[in-house]
């Protein structure tokens, strides 16, 4: 593999590693510039004391990097690529799945380092690390991974794909045949849709679109009119697949594939007749993806949002990507017109848009190299009972996705669309399908006449444009559709049904800890509450109510919400499991998250495990506490599950609380906590709670696929440290499939 311009390619490092530390004083292509080190945290020291003589839980020593912390979480993701316990394509999904995570990353956290940069106003993080430093050490691990990424797609799955007859055609395993065929699709597909643009001052360097596919060309000799700029790019069409599947009439054996990028480089001097091309070479750029919608006003909010997409497509550079073999004057001059350094230069050994190759999942059908297709469950009471609401009025009814079906869910409210005696639905949207089964039933529930209110959160990053859509089709319905509370983003999960039933009204409600989204719904791993009681939907009621109307604080009997009172009242909790500790009392908390990053939360934690709480927390991604530290930290445990389903529930439990189970929408970040609105909702069931809490010590016991955090910022792959004695051990997701299907 070629080197990138500013030095050799650094070696790769596992998640169970440590992150470099840059030295004092970086060089960029700009110069030099100052960085802050610091030292990272040695579970060999003491304790920090503070002057009163406690321990200085506010030592950035105790915490971690939130940036660093997600990107092992994504290197987590790619060593799944490794896995041979997986199938050969999920191990290629797996592949895939670590650039889509990794471009986000670029066009939002990393841009907003940058911005803080520009800004001239970095602040550092509770660790204590300026973004500066935390940029330069990305750059770096970035690097590397992109580096053990490409080797693993090279070296070892495409031939093992290979071995399938899973082919994917460099240009000089191409025959004449093919050959001939790759010219006449160049010619009948490609030309007619592509514009190359010669770079001269008539013709200045094109506003390229987000994550596109363009080449960069040096050219020799003068074109009709004189010109000889020397340099072309040509945009690949996005109307285009990046992906082209070779007809079994010129391979008939197995499936065959060329990347359309393989077709442009190969023909690409056919655009510029009489010229020689001396260099070809892809490239891609990443850009800044956030919007900044915060002051707008709310009757212009959902119109300004729209004219904020487009612009997306064209933020500032944040990442740029080149093949392997560009040369240096090449990708300087793309460096200096996207005003990138070479620390944010990647060169890449293969397809610079990787990730397009999730096509191919739908152009092959190989289900012995995918995960076994399954079914989800159904409790009998469901399947019993024609009419859901008959079944929750006798029960509630608990759901654990995927393992159990999403659809009793949409099922009630085309149920309640259609039923007379439904006055009322409520309903708060942040994530749902392309072609919504849910908008389409709440749309025909109100031209029925039901009373439909629904709270569509149009800031739900990437899908702003479907959720304006989305409000369109429920307005003209006649739904009344409000987007929240400026300032704070909608994520609780609620749906809300009052019915007439007899003289009396009844209300039922589902909560969820995940989106009304049917296909996340299998493969992400979310409860659903069903419920008829009293109490939690008088207060599910009081939310909407607060969300939709205006007035003072509301204070619900059963829910906890937030921005209001779900911070103060986990610290509460968390101290109420301390306190019972230092009286001599078992205490213990188990969280299962997605992130912990909150300050407050991870030193009212430091603070129970000082006391004696056992603490285990199941965090898939994100975490900025630091376990094991001796005298601080030696009583929590962190652990992460990778595996085929994205771990997304989010569960609290305190021994010492009355109720002692809570299932959330909300992670344990500042963002959750204080800035949107988020709903926690206890277990009361005794047997929902049991099963809850059965489902966490499963997860806490597995081997399989589980991740631990030590004290120093490493995960170790737990299965590597067990010796199986025949098979593979068994992971809680292949478990609870087994005992819920």
């Amino acid at each position: 593999m070629r080197q990138s311009t500013d030095g050799p390619v650094t070696q790769y490092i596992a998640p169970s590693d440590a992150l470099a530390t840059p030295s004092a004083n970086p060089q960029g292509r700009d110069g030099a510039t100052t960085a802050h080190p610091v030292t990272p945290f040695s579970a060999e020291k003491a304790p920090v004391i503070s002057e009163d003589g406690s321990i200085d839980l506010t030592n950035n020593a105790y915490f971690e990097n939130r940036e660093l912390s997600y990107f092992k979480f994504n290197l987590r993701v790619l060593e799944q690529a490794k896995n041979e316990n997986h199938p050969l394509l999920e191990r290629l999904m797996f592949l895939l799945i670590f650039s889509s995570n990794l471009d986000e990353f670029y066009e939002i956290r990393v841009s907003g380092l940058k911005k803080q940069l520009g800004f001239g106003r970095q602040r550092p993080g509770p660790d204590g690390q300026y973004p500066e430093h935390t940029l330069k050490v990305l750059h770096e691990q970035v690097r590397s991974a992109l580096t053990e990424q490409y080797r693993i797609l090279n070296d070892d799955l495409f031939p093992s794909l290979a071995n399938e007859e899973i082919r994917f055609l460099a240009r000089h395993e191409w025959s004449d045949e093919l050959k001939d065929w790759t010219r006449d699709y160049f010619f009948n597909e490609v030309v007619p849709v592509v514009s190359p643009l010669g770079l001269d001052p008539a013709h200045p360097f094109p506003r390229l679109v987000n994550k596109s596919l363009n080449f960069i060309l040096s050219l020799n000799g003068k074109d009709a009119f004189g010109r000889d700029s020397g340099l072309a790019i040509v945009p690949a069409p996005r109307s285009l697949p990046r992906l082209i599947k070779v007809p079994r009439d010129i391979l008939p054996e197995g499936d065959n594939f060329v990347f359309l990028s393989s077709v442009i480089h190969a023909y690409v001097d056919e655009f510029f007749p009489g010229m020689t091309v001396t260099e070809c070479h892809q490239f891609r750029v990443t850009r800044n993806s956030d919007l900044e919608m915060s002051n707008v006003e709310v009757e212009d909010f959902a119109m300004a949002l729209k004219g904020e997409l487009h612009s997306r497509r064209f933020g500032a550079a944040t990442k740029l990507e080149v093949g392997a073999q560009c040369p240096a004057e090449l990708t300087n001059f793309l460096l200096d017109h996207f005003d990138l350094t070479q620390d944010e230069l990647f060169t890449l050994d293969g397809p610079v848009n990787l990730q397009r190759l999730m096509a191919l999942f739908g152009m092959i059908d190989r289900p012995d190299l995918r995960f076994p297709k399954f079914s989800p469950g159904l409790p009998s009471v469901l399947e019993e009972h024609s009419s859901i609401f008959a079944a929750v009025a006798r029960e509630d009814q608990l759901l654990f996705h995927p393992y159990e079906s999403f659809v009793p869910v949409i099922d009630w409210v085309r149920q309640a669309a259609k039923d007379p005696s439904v006055l009322s639905i409520k309903q708060t949207l942040y994530r749902t399908n392309e072609s919504s089964e849910l908008v389409q039933a709440l749309a025909e529930a109100a031209r029925f006449g039901t009373e439909v209110t629904v709270v569509i959160e149009l800031r739900a990053r990437f899908d702003e444009e479907e959720n304006i859509n989305f409000a369109s089709i429920l307005q003209e319905a006649g739904a009344v559709v409000v987007y929240g509370v400026m300032g704070y983003k909608t994520h609780a999960k609620m749906l809300l049904f009052v019915r007439r039933e007899g003289n009396k009204l009844k209300r039922y409600a589902h909560l969820g800890t995940g989106n009304y989204h049917r296909k996340n719904s299998l493969i992400y791993t979310d409860y659903s509450l069903l419920t008829a009681d009293e109490v939690i939907c008088a207060d599910v009621h009081k939310v909407f109510q607060q969300i939709t109307g205006m007035g003072k604080k509301i204070h619900p009997n059963s829910l906890i919400h937030a921005p209001f009172n779900l911070k103060k009242s986990l610290l509460k909790m968390i101290a109420e499991e301390a306190a019972a500790a230092a009286e001599g009392k078992p205490a213990r908390i188990i969280a299962k998250l997605n992130a912990l990053t909150d300050p407050d939360m991870i030193r009212a934690l430091y603070s129970a495990s000082i006391a004696g709480v056992r603490i285990e927390l199941i965090i898939r991604g994100i975490c900025c506490l630091k376990p094991g530290i001796p005298g601080v930290s030696e009583n929590i445990r962190v652990v992460s599950i990778i595996g085929r389903f994205l771990e997304h529930s989010r569960v609290y439990y305190f021994l010492n609380s009355s109720p002692q189970l809570y299932c959330s929408s909300a992670d344990w970040m500042e963002r959750n906590l204080s800035n949107r609105i988020e709903v926690c909702f206890p277990i009361l069931k005794r047997k929902h709670h049991a099963r809850i809490l059965a489902d966490l010590e499963l997860t806490l016991d597995d081997v399989a696929q589980s991740w631990e955090l030590d004290a120093e910022g490493h995960y170790s792959e737990l299965r590597l440290a067990v010796e199986p004695e025949t098979d593979a051990p068994i992971g809680v997701q292949q478990a609870l499939l087994e005992q819920l299907n």
